[in-house]
């Protein structure tokens, strides 16, 4: 079951102008409606507990993300939803596959379940879970996949007895509504990561450009090769930042109205900027690289436009990969 991305608009941000405590999930609702209707498939949440370097300042507003995204579920109609992705170190694999699963009911079948190695450590520090090597954090992430596709797809009682997780006898029921639930891995590890994507994965999002993304396909298919596995069956997504406007000119000048208003400065300058026909071009060298959708983070989403532009923009790019 490959995963239903084709274009996802990645919400990593949730401090919005104008919005006040309390009126934060209509404005959520108000962004993921937008997409719905522009030619976005999906809507995904990061999985942290407070805000990342690189996104905003730590005390910045951060929800719990399977929660909310169970919330715009019952407020959307088509739009695919999953965690891009779950921190596996926070994220107990059965009862991740049961809220997954819950997400899956409440949606009609629209979930996919995202999930990594994780990496923020200062976070782990903060909420009191433990911090392994990344050596160890990659054992973890093989061993919650496999009770996650257990909890999916097996009748009746689950059991697993790993290193670092057990599970004993464990109901998934009701199952999810497709019988089994799309499994996305994040990040781009050249020899750990991709190789559990070839092994186990549904889809996968990777990080970087056109041509960085080129490379990692070609790792991806080298593993897929030795697992006996058919790339085809794997959705392979990126996830670039886009500032986007009716012109290449206001596009530029929006980007130093982010920055002002607090947007980190890296990250908006190494934004994909311009207006539709530069954006439509510049994904369209992802697609040529080999994806089969891309997941953007839009800064102002929060303004219907945007959101509307590109989704207008990107969705015929990917539109012959959706199932």
């Amino acid at each position: 079951m490959r995963a239903p991305i084709t274009l996802d608009l990645h919400l990593p941000n949730f401090n919005y102008p104008g919005v006040e405590p309390g009126e934060e999930f209509e404005k959520l609702v108000e962004i993921a409606t937008a997409a719905e209707r522009s030619g976005f498939s999906s809507i995904s949440v990061m999985d942290h507990l407070h805000q990342i370097v690189g996104v905003g300042p730590e005390e910045n507003w951060m929800f719990e993300g399977s929660t909310m995204l169970s919330a715009l579920a019952a407020r959307t109609e088509k739009l695919t939803l999953g965690l891009l992705v779950g921190g596996v170190t926070y994220r107990n694999p059965a009862l991740h596959a049961k809220i997954t699963t819950t997400i899956d009911i409440v949606s009609g079948g629209r979930a996919w379940h995202g999930v990594g190695a994780a990496w923020f450590e200062g976070e782990h520090r903060a909420y009191g879970f433990e911090y392994p090597e990344l050596k160890y954090r990659f054992e973890m992430l093989e061993e919650h996949l496999q009770i996650a596709r257990a909890m999916f797809t097996q009748e009746g009682r689950v059991s697993f007895a790993g290193k670092y997780f057990t599970v004993d006898g464990a109901y998934n029921n009701p199952k999810p509504i497709r019988g089994d639930i799309p499994i996305v891995i994040g990040g781009s590890g050249e020899r750990k990561t991709l190789r559990l994507v070839a092994q186990y994965g549904d889809g996968c999002n990777l990080f970087g450009d056109a041509d960085r993304v080129r490379h990692l396909l070609g790792v991806l298919e080298g593993h897929c090769e030795t697992v006996g596995r058919d790339p085809a069956e794997i959705t392979k997504t990126a996830l670039p930042t886009l500032v986007i406007a009716q012109t290449d000119e206001a596009a530029r000048a929006k980007v130093d109205k982010l920055i002002a208003a607090g947007f980190p400065a890296e990250r908006m300058r190494s934004a994909i900027t311009g207006d539709p026909d530069t954006i439509a071009e510049r994904i369209q060298a992802f697609a040529d690289a080999g994806l089969d959708g891309i997941a953007v983070m839009i800064p102002d989403s929060y303004d219907p436009e945007p959101v509307e532009l590109a989704g207008r923009a990107i969705a015929p790019i990917f539109a012959a990969t959706a199932d």
